[in-house]
């Protein structure tokens, strides 16, 4: 972390923050108990997951709190609106990320091996929300947020980080299937991550 409080600008977890946000403000009223490519979850489920993550980052990053319930047993109930939910995770993160130096070697992260490089660790974090607004959107009719340009640098950030996570984050990579609807980085990307691009 810088000392004097830079305001270091990411992109990347800008363009997936944005991502997730659409992701959830595009959820018609009724959808949030529908199922989800994250099989054993519904939309509200992924959600918590997702913003939970968030400010595990964040948490890692700053020493502040965490999420007040752990994101990979999401309840599945709100008590507020889902953007009073998704708001604060994603503006701590954001904030969190602006202290660090681009340049950092070593920051701390809530994933194994614990430490990364910044570049990388505001990847992993990017990859996250960005996954989780493709599940969100994909599950509640709305296009993919997954475009070629975004998902092209999550999966140089993937291929560097879920090897070591596939027993608890991610299933295993999915073979490409010859003829399929979703061409493209994004469509490697979500199967590398073990998901069906084609998933409806």
């Amino acid at each position: 972390m810088s000392e004097h409080g830079t305001n270091t600008i990411w992109p990347l977890l800008d363009d997936a923050h944005a991502a997730l946000r659409s992701a959830v403000r595009g959820v018609p009223e009724g959808d949030w108990d529908r199922p989800t490519p994250c099989a054993e979850w519904n939309v509200t489920q992924v959600l918590q997951h997702a913003a939970g993550d968030q400010l595990g980052y964040a948490a890692s990053l700053t020493g502040g709190p965490g999420p007040a319930e752990n994101p990979f047993a999401p309840s599945g109930k709100l008590t507020d609106s889902p953007e009073a939910l998704l708001e604060p995770a994603l503006a701590a993160t954001w904030a969190a990320w602006a202290t660090v130096d681009a340049t950092a070697q070593e920051v701390r992260v809530p994933l194994p091996p614990g430490t990364m490089t910044a570049a990388l660790g505001v990847g992993a974090c990017a990859l996250d929300a960005a996954v989780h607004a493709w599940d969100i959107a994909v599950a509640t009719g709305q296009p993919s947020p997954l475009t070629g340009e975004l998902a092209r640098p999550l999966l140089e950030v993937a291929h560097q980080i879920v090897e070591p996570l596939r027993a608890f984050a991610f299933a295993p990579a999915l073979e490409a299937e010859a003829g399929g609807a979703t061409p493209g980085e994004a469509a490697g990307l979500l199967r590398y991550l073990g998901r069906d691009p084609d998933w409806s």
